[in-house]
């Protein structure tokens, strides 16, 4: 017999059982990752967010599991449904709580359904996660289920009642390159020669640049870069979720697994990018900054990463959602993938037909992205 029970906390289940059914070492679907969100306050009922994790257990073994939250609203989720529960609730219906089965405020490509490396029960366990996530909705009457930034092997346990989305990232990928001027030799002219000046002008602003590991940052210095990201979401009106617990966290917990690209000026840090890495990937993820200076943060968030990647023989660079603009520096459209499950039949069949329309859109702005590759030949 195979039970399914949902969990309040992360802590509810031990890290080594969990751990244990991811397919490899992306530190998003972590348990220490994951817990350190929920322990650091950055998981609340008021800001929308409650833990609703799922486990497949056999004889109270744990077999699969899923990162699994009650929802109050779509912020922090990075696929947007906004226009879905403003329909359903001008119909009169509820759209909120709603089920999501992703990493918050983390829009990175990973697994979802953590089934362990067993190729033999990997999908008859996918399957059972999906129905299971299903049940429960039904259960406690919500509207929806949502599971975001899949990887291509969860996707064939969706049924067919799931609606598919798609969206564009652009991820860089390593082709072998020696250095970082092998990687500027594989563009074409015009996209090599602007990279080049933006980096030649941020060396005339004077700042001390370069890669620093977490381990390696002091906790004032830790809290300087919690400083900074506030102060930038403050800045464009947004919330910044992430407590200075949190980024303590990161500092004690993952080490050198956190990556900061930084400028100092007189010794200060005037500005950051906070990255973490996998054995295979690095993963942009905040920025901020105290000073206003050209080009400062195309260096920090891309190129820093860019080198720091080849250096270390990273095969992948995702610096995070949207941006065209980092198509012009070597950083390629990759399609990312969602599903979605609506209870109401009637409410789903509408959103069908809005999806095929969306799809289409989607498909030809991807291939015109392709058109304009900054690469002399493709990779």
């Amino acid at each position: 017999m195979i039970e399914a029970r949902f969990h309040d906390s992360i802590d509810d289940i031990p890290a080594t059982a969990w751990d244990a059914l991811r397919p490899d070492d992306n530190p998003f679907l972590s348990h220490a990752f994951l817990a350190g969100l929920e322990r650091s306050d950055c998981i609340r009922p008021e800001w929308g967010w409650q833990a609703h994790h799922l486990g497949l257990y056999r004889h109270s073994t744990l077999i699969a599991a899923a990162p699994l939250y009650l929802k109050g609203n779509s912020h922090g989720e990075f696929v947007f449904d906004w226009s879905w529960a403003s329909a359903w609730e001008n119909a009169g219906g509820q759209y909120y709580p709603k089920l999501l089965n992703a990493v918050p405020y983390s829009p990175v490509t990973g697994p979802r359904l953590l089934v362990g490396t067993d190729p033999a029960q990997a999908l008859a366990l996918r399957e059972l996660l999906v129905d299971a996530m299903q049940q429960q909705a039904a259960r406690l009457q919500l509207s929806s289920v949502h599971t975001n930034f899949l990887t291509e092997e969860d996707l064939p346990a969706f049924g067919d009642d799931w609606m598919g989305r798609s969206d564009v990232q652009f991820h860089w990928h390593n082709q072998g390159y020696a250095d970082f001027e092998a990687f500027l030799a594989a563009l074409n002219h015009k996209k090599r020669k602007n990279i080049r000046h933006e980096r030649k002008r941020v060396a005339t602003h004077g700042l001390q640049i370069g890669m620093v590991g977490g381990a390696e940052l002091s906790m004032r210095e830790w809290r300087r870069v919690h400083a900074l990201y506030t102060d930038t979401f403050d800045a464009k009106g947004n919330h910044a979720a992430l407590t200075e617990a949190f980024f303590q966290y990161l500092r004690k917990e993952f080490g050198n697994a956190v990556q900061l690209a930084l400028a100092r000026q007189d010794d200060e840090i005037v500005a950051m990018a906070l990255m973490l890495r996998s054995a295979t990937t690095l993963y942009g993820r905040y920025w901020g900054a105290s000073v206003d200076l050209p080009d400062l943060h195309f260096e920090l968030c891309y190129y820093q990463g860019i080198d720091y990647a080849i250096t270390h023989g990273l095969q992948c660079f995702e610096p995070g959602a949207q941006g065209e603009h980092k198509l012009a520096r070597g950083f390629l459209p990759i399609r990312t993938h969602s599903r979605h499950y609506l209870l109401h039949e009637g409410f789903r069949s509408a959103v069908r037909r809005a999806l095929a329309h969306e799809c289409e859109s989607m498909d030809a702005y991807a291939e015109e992205l392709l058109e304009h590759s900054p690469y002399a030949q493709p990779p």
